[in-house]
């Protein structure tokens, strides 16, 4: 698999897969009628399943309301409305004026000359829950994250990029992709979503073992409901591949490696670095092993084991 024929979303959600999608795919099945992506997040996964169709769910309605409408707006529309929101609040235009333009370079970033307007785009937010807006705000906010307070306010600072060439050709090639292709979106807690006509589903939860923002009210008791669930899908005999991780900065998942424990897995080592791909994992070494569980056929279960600094065998 080419990733020049993969679609990288303009959402840079913290443990994106799309650096392993080259490594996964091919795992998953080659013919996929209904595909459900219940965690979906930036949708890096759900974007690109090869499936009739496709269903992106994720609890995060917010989100959802962005997928929404980038499905029914063009890439032209759309940029219009994020071009308006950047000369209202008087937003960088690195893209079309440079980083010298603003007094700043691309390492030092542009959240000095931004952080006004960035502040008073995210008041407006707040006020008016416009999801164009929450896009833009996901564009120029830290580390590009989304992460809202327990009043539903969106409430990140301001970040070092902007709404440069590179963010709006992924905006294009994404919008495109969604025009092009039968998705439709959900937004449920995953116990409560009906399955009903969904013969392959992907589930790449938040990780009971990381602290990321996208966490929220993730708990050992949404993670027993999820086995649960995964079981249940089991007995429905749809397919699916499971996402997470055993290991995470010195941190032992016993949980899932308890609820793994006398199943039979076909083991496939899957060897990939984070290095560079957010600022976590740049700050200190992480022992996290990715694990992937693929129900390829009845009886068949795929266990996919990668870790980012050394081999680890269970």
């Amino acid at each position: 698999m080419d990733n020049l024929n993969l679609i990288n979303t303009p959402f840079n959600y913290t443990g994106s897969k799309f650096r392993l999608l080259q490594s996964i795919f091919p795992l998953f099945p080659t013919k996929i009628k209904v595909a459900l992506d219940i965690f979906c997040g930036g949708s890096s996964v759900g974007i690109n399943l090869k499936a009739k169709s496709v269903i992106l769910n994720d609890k995060q309605r917010e989100l959802i309301d962005i997928f929404r409408l980038f499905k029914n707006s063009s890439f032209l529309e759309i940029k219009d409305c994020i071009d308006e929101i950047i000369s209202t609040f008087n937003l960088s235009q690195s893209d079309i004026f440079g980083y010298e333009y603003y007094k700043c370079n691309s390492a030092n970033g542009l959240s000095f000359y931004n952080k006004d307007g960035f502040n008073k785009l995210r008041d407006s937010y707040n006020l008016d829950k416009n999801p164009i807006k929450l896009f833009v705000l996901l564009v120029f906010c830290f580390n590009n994250q989304i992460r809202f307070n327990s009043k539903g306010e969106f409430n990140l600072p301001c970040g070092k990029r902007d709404f440069n060439k590179k963010m709006q050709e992924k905006l294009r090639n994404f919008i495109n992709a969604l025009h092009s292709k039968n998705i439709t979106f959900i937004s449920q807690d995953f116990r409560d979503i009906d399955i009903s006509g969904v013969d392959f589903v992907y589930l790449d939860p938040p990780y009971l073992l990381s602290c990321a923002s996208y966490n929220g009210l993730w708990d050992k008791k949404s993670e027993s409901d999820l086995y649960e669930f995964l079981d249940f899908l089991d007995s429905k005999k749809i397919l699916f591949a499971f996402s997470n991780v055993i290991y995470h900065k010195g941190l032992e998942h016993t949980m899932l490696k308890y609820y793994l424990k006398g199943r039979k897995f076909r083991v496939h080592n899957l060897y990939f670095s984070y290095k560079n791909c957010n600022y976590q994992t740049k700050r200190a070494e992480s022992k996290e092993i990715l694990l992937l569980i693929i129900r390829l056929s009845l009886w068949e279960v795929y266990f996919v084991m990668k870790l980012c600094v050394r081999p680890y065998f269970m």
